[in-house]
């Protein structure tokens, strides 16, 4: 859920809001991309971005499933909804028309590729070897240079913001970034703003030689101390509470001021509370509602793709705290060998539940893992996290 109070952003908002704008000026502007551990608030963050970008008249579309769905999937029903606004103007409407002729080509050539396409485009493929010969980089290409022209001839531009990026298969990444190439190339107004876990660095530069030199990267991470007491502090006061000072900086620090902690742990006080303003033993009394909370929503759900092997590396890491480690001692405290457990360790970072802040170190993605799984199996060797 969206936070009352958006804390702490407010530069980087600005920051994307310019980049869009040099874009529709026909200026060069870099893709950015949002970097940091899960519970910063990213997925918030960039969904308001895309809000803001609608708001200044830009095309949007959006993608927050690239792990399940293939590209074209996602990108084929949202480009026919943006063509057919932007065929409606006047300055774009041939090129718009033009475009979706290709979307529909582009989608029949791709029947045989992907198998979890769902929408029936209901334009003829007119522009015959327009986006449609069965080459992925190439015919993506193609598609959205013929969209962001149509863009930049409605004084607009497109952007495509893009959850989970670290997930995009290399395939298609390749894809993205090639389209992103040419586009820069051809001045066109055609941008990624995407979020990731901090492996999407290392994951965009080994797509594309070239890739690194597209973006921008924004290391997103907890709230100052400052920025996470306005969070807490100012919804209250829209509301006539108020909180005890204390009680303030208990919340910051129990939660580290990452975003998603402050949210769950400010809301419980609340309902814990019977009166303003909040105090610390109202804060106290909601742990244990905070910590179930926690548990089933956002660290438990995280177990389920783990194998036991998985399970007893990441236990092993909680037993030496919160990180980063290296990993020979990961695996000394598991009795193994390095070479042993590295298909463990590339697994886990492949699944979003570890990275590699330094050459051999790993460091969980999630905030407070480690106090979660001594948490839910005091003592346990990692055989019995579950």
């Amino acid at each position: 859920m969206p936070p009352p109070v958006l804390a702490g952003r407010d530069a980087l908002r600005e920051r994307v809001r310019i980049a869009i704008a040099r874009l529709r000026l026909g200026r060069s502007a870099k893709s950015v991309l949002m970097v940091g551990l899960r519970g910063v608030g990213k997925t918030v963050l960039l969904e308001q971005m895309r809000l803001d970008a609608e708001g200044e008249g830009v095309h949007t579309l959006c993608i927050d499933d690239p792990e399940h769905r293939s590209l074209p999937a996602v990108l084929a029903p949202q480009l026919r909804l943006v063509l057919l606004r932007l065929s409606r103007i006047d300055a774009a409407k041939d090129t718009a028309q033009r475009a979706l002729s290709a979307l529909a080509g582009f989608a029949t050539a791709l029947e045989g590729r992907f198998n979890d396409r769902e929408v029936d485009l209901d334009f003829d493929a007119e522009a015959a070897g327009l986006a449609d010969h069965c080459q992925g980089e190439g015919d993506l290409t193609t598609l959205l240079e013929q969209t962001g022209l149509a863009a930049q001839l409605a004084d607009s531009a497109l952007v495509l913001f893009i959850d989970e990026f670290h997930c995009i298969e290399k395939s298609q990444l390749s894809a993205l970034i090639m389209v992103l190439h040419r586009c820069v190339q051809a001045r066109l107004p055609v941008t990624v703003v995407g979020a990731g876990l901090p492996q999407l660095r290392g994951r965009v530069g080994n797509a594309k030689p070239y890739a690194e030199r597209l973006f921008d990267f924004a290391e997103i991470g907890a709230l100052s101390e400052g920025e996470a007491t306005h969070a807490i502090v100012q919804p209250a006061e829209a509301e006539g509470v108020a909180y005890e000072a204390e009680a303030v900086r208990l919340i910051v620090a129990k939660t580290g001021g990452y975003p998603y902690f402050l949210q769950a742990w400010a809301s419980h006080a609340w309902d814990e509370a019977a009166a303003s303003p909040i105090t610390v033993v109202d804060v106290n009394k909601a742990a244990s509602e905070v910590s179930a909370a926690l548990d089933e929503r956002f660290f438990r759900v995280r177990l389920h793709r783990l194998t036991p092997m998985e399970k007893k590396y990441l236990r092993a890491m909680a037993d030496l705290g919160p990180g980063p480690h290296r990993s020979d001692e990961i695996a000394e405290r598991q009795g193994r060998r390095v070479q042993a457990v590295a298909p463990v360790r590339h697994s886990l970072i492949a699944k979003g539940m570890i990275w590699s802040p330094g050459r051999g170190d790993a460091a969980f993605t999630v905030p407070f893992f480690d106090e979660f799984l001594k948490r839910i199996a005091p003592g346990d060797d990692g055989n019995g996290v579950s």
